[in-house]
């Protein structure tokens, strides 16, 4: 189970493979959970390829705030791949050994697909912001460019930072157990295996934390004030509810996604259990991406009337 070698000058063990335990507390429910992963993950490919169709096919649909969506769909899809299969591959073979290498892989991509959706969120809020707040000039201040400008941002602005921060935290020692208590490879877990100092690395954590997470927050908080300041200047009560329902779907997956983030990536040392933490990754690893397609369509009356309009083509 554990490959390693030992340096002669030092009593610290590197290891070369991590073994995560997964849901390995609770095995008489393991084809259960298999069930109901597996069922999660395929809803959540199915809502957001759904979501990606209609906005690229709709023509209703080719504005701004439809182009950040199909794009926040695809971010959604790449995001559960990284570690639903992994932990449906563990829950079959009931075994979580994973390769220093894999371990470190599937860290970078969780936490760039991460950092894209705090930074594709923030974006969303600006287009609102504009359109709420600005609407005579939205055309011409969210043009194609600029929307495409903005969203490459945000898929690419935190790769060199994430990835230099993998290689920061896998090029240190680990000593003692190879287990990793969680279902996948997170930040918060692995460090706990790290020995020696860690105080830099902690450091540069919160600093990228910070960046990636409190920044956008408050950019969106700002942006928010300013819309529900301007809608509450408007005297029509019918301008007010249309102007709240589109921001509402935005600010329902913002405050579940930047909740989440927030109490595992911003606290100090963890203080609640293991258990409590595998619990909250689930929420904004699994269980909040398969309501985001459910937040952004029930309660958008443009997305409901293209699905029946695809509906309805695909029964002819």
């Amino acid at each position: 189970m554990e490959n390693k070698f030992k340096t002669e000058k030092s009593n610290v063990t590197t290891k070369m493979e991590f073994v995560l335990l997964g849901f390995s507390d609770i095995p008489n429910i393991q084809w259960i959970l298999f069930g109901i992963f597996l069922v999660i993950y395929m809803t959540i490919l199915m809502c957001n390829s759904i979501i990606i169709l209609i906005t690229k096919i709709d023509p209703a649909l080719q504005t701004p705030m439809y182009f950040f969506l199909g794009n926040f769909s695809f971010l959604e899809i790449c995001y559960v791949t990284v570690t639903i299969p992994r932990m449906l591959m563990d829950l079959v073979s009931q075994k979580g050994n994973i390769s220093l290498l894999a371990c470190a892989t599937q860290m970078c991509f969780v936490l760039m697909f991460g950092s894209s959706e705090c930074l594709l969120l923030t974006v969303m809020a600006y287009d609102r912001y504009v359109a709420i707040c600005n609407p005579l000039h939205y055309t011409v201040v969210m043009n194609q460019k600029v929307c495409v400008q903005l969203v490459t941002a945000s898929w690419l602005s935190g790769v060199p930072v994430i990835i230099g921060q993998t290689w920061q935290i896998f090029s240190l020692p680990f000593c003692g157990s190879n287990t990793i208590n969680h279902f996948f490879c997170d930040l918060p877990p692995v460090f706990k295996l790290a020995c020696g100092d860690t105080f830099v690395n902690e450091i540069a954590v919160y600093v990228v934390a910070v960046v990636f997470i409190t920044v956008p927050f408050l950019l969106i908080v700002t942006s928010y004030g300013k819309i529900i300041s301007n809608i509450l200047k408007l005297s029509s009560a019918t301008g007010k509810a249309k102007a709240f329902s589109t921001c509402f779907s935005h600010l329902t997956v913002v405050i579940l996604f930047y909740g989440t983030t927030t109490i595992t990536y911003l606290r100090p040392k963890p203080n609640q259990s293991e258990g409590i933490g595998k619990l909250i990754s689930l929420f904004y690893t699994v269980l909040i991406p398969m309501l985001n397609p459910m937040i952004y369509t029930l309660r958008n009356k443009d997305i409901v009337v293209a699905l029946k309009k695809l509906l309805t083509k695909s029964l002819r």
